[in-house]
């Protein structure tokens, strides 16, 4: 089933019994934290208490290279399992006596909204240190020039403070 947007409802899913199960497209953009568009496939399971969504993710993101510091776009892809607690019974229509959180839960229209879930998955399938491309030169220490576009001229001039004295003794070529 194509299901454009990260808000499903969940209300014929829950009035089945457990162990009942619907799995949708998911093509749906975030718009937060550098995380644009996201497709994947989910599976959402009638547990006994709640609604287990279990699926493979792709985000395209923007970003920061690491080394170079310019703006990169790049994917992230993530399995996603996450468990989605009913804060009503659809049968009473009566609350349950927990409080889950609102973020993993599923409301009290019997929507279940996947967004913030998505958002944590991709950030922490987000690479540490984004490249560009995975042989970045990156920055000149001395003058932030892009090496990757050409060989800086300061680089000659470069030298770790720590090696100094060495340097000025002349003896820098037996380090």
């Amino acid at each position: 089933m194509l299901h454009s947007e990260m808000r499903i409802s969940v209300a014929e899913l829950l009035k089945e019994p457990a162990g009942s199960s619907r799995s949708y497209h998911i093509n749906d953009r975030l718009g937060q934290e550098g995380i644009h568009l996201v497709k994947g496939q989910v599976t959402l399971a009638r547990t006994n208490r709640s609604i287990l969504v279990k699926g493979a993710m792709v985000a395209n993101m923007t970003g920061v290279c690491s080394r170079c510091l310019s703006p990169i776009d790049y994917e992230v892809s993530f399995d996603l399992e996450d468990e989605f607690l009913r804060r009503l019974d659809i049968a009473s229509d009566t609350a349950f006596s927990e409080e889950p959180d609102i973020s993993t839960s599923v409301d009290d229209d019997h929507m279940l909204d996947l967004h913030e879930v998505v958002r944590q998955y991709a950030l922490l399938a987000t690479p540490a240190k984004p490249l560009c491309r995975s042989a970045c030169a990156g920055l000149c220490p001395a003058g932030s020039h892009n090496v990757n576009q050409g060989t800086c001229q300061c680089l000659s001039q470069v030298h770790d403070q720590h090696w100094s004295r060495l340097v000025r003794s002349g003896k820098e070529s037996e380090v």
